[in-house]
């Protein structure tokens, strides 16, 4: 499945608890000898009285992370459309807590992805914040990073123009940095106006992908912490379009996009 070009391995394990390896998860997500994808998301029973699923994220380096929001969106058309729940309201367990899905009557798919944080530990990151961001030192100077935690955590830089942006050289920079003891994503986000932004995402564990959930829900608090975005923000990624809607602190962050089915198969582990 995808999610804007966000790619996934869907695992229906609802009929019986199977975890993953680190190597069978780097085996399925490798795209020359394996199936090929961004994550590896695990369907389980659920544990908790209310949930429809167990949902579990595995990045294509074998790591397990607790949020992804493109991710979200192909589980809940996956169980609407495979297992039949009719219902136009999902609820998922995750690492990071109960995730309820709603489905728009454009089949597209809305997600409370919950309030986020910005206490240093709670990202976490190691350098207290001021404002919300840090200042990181580069060849040529110092770029001014938004760090906050969606579930997952993420750095966000506004750029001019994220087709020139160095996300090749400086996502890997600031992963490796130290400053973020658990990884960390960057976004690099060009404003167009107060409702629409551009935004490239170097994601922990897969590199740059043609979109990013979470990422999206980062960038739109980054820029309404600085004062440049309103409630509602179009956010145009490389492999589509998301809607992401946050009124302010303490209150969630909604995204809503589509999710695709690409095909089904077989493969022995």
């Amino acid at each position: 499945m995808h999610g804007l070009g966000n790619d996934f391995v869907v695992i229906d394990g609802l009929g019986r608890t199977r975890g993953l390896t680190p190597d069978q998860v780097r085996r399925l997500a490798d795209r020359r000898f394996g199936v090929g994808c961004d994550q590896v998301l695990l369907l389980e029973p659920p544990r908790q009285d209310g949930a429809d699923v167990r949902y579990r994220i595995y990045n294509a380096d074998g790591s397990e992370v607790a949020q992804c929001g493109n991710g979200a969106r192909c589980i809940a058309a996956y169980l609407h459309e495979r297992r039949r729940i009719g219902r136009g309201e999902i609820t998922a367990e995750t690492a990071e807590g109960m995730l309820r899905l709603y489905r728009e009557e454009d089949g597209q798919w809305r997600v409370n992805m919950g309030v986020p944080r910005f206490a240093p530990s709670d990202i976490p990151v190691l350098r207290d914040l001021q404002g919300n961001t840090l200042r990181f030192p580069i060849d040529t100077g110092e770029i001014t990073l938004t760090a906050l935690s969606i579930g997952n955590p993420h750095a966000v830089m506004k750029v001019p123009d994220v087709d020139a942006a160095p996300v090749e050289s400086l996502g890997p920079l600031i992963q490796q940095s130290g400053l973020f003891p658990e990884g960390v994503n960057v976004g690099f986000m060009q404003v167009l106006d107060r409702e629409h932004v551009r935004l490239r995402v170097y994601e922990r564990g897969a590199g740059e992908t043609l979109a990013c959930g979470s990422g999206a829900c980062a960038a739109v608090v980054a820029g309404r912490l600085a004062s440049s975005l309103d409630e509602r923000v179009d956010v145009d990624l490389r492999g589509g379009h998301l809607l992401v809607s946050w009124r302010g602190e303490g209150e969630p962050v909604w995204l809503t996009g589509p999710a695709a089915f690409v095909f089904d198969g077989r493969m022995a582990l």
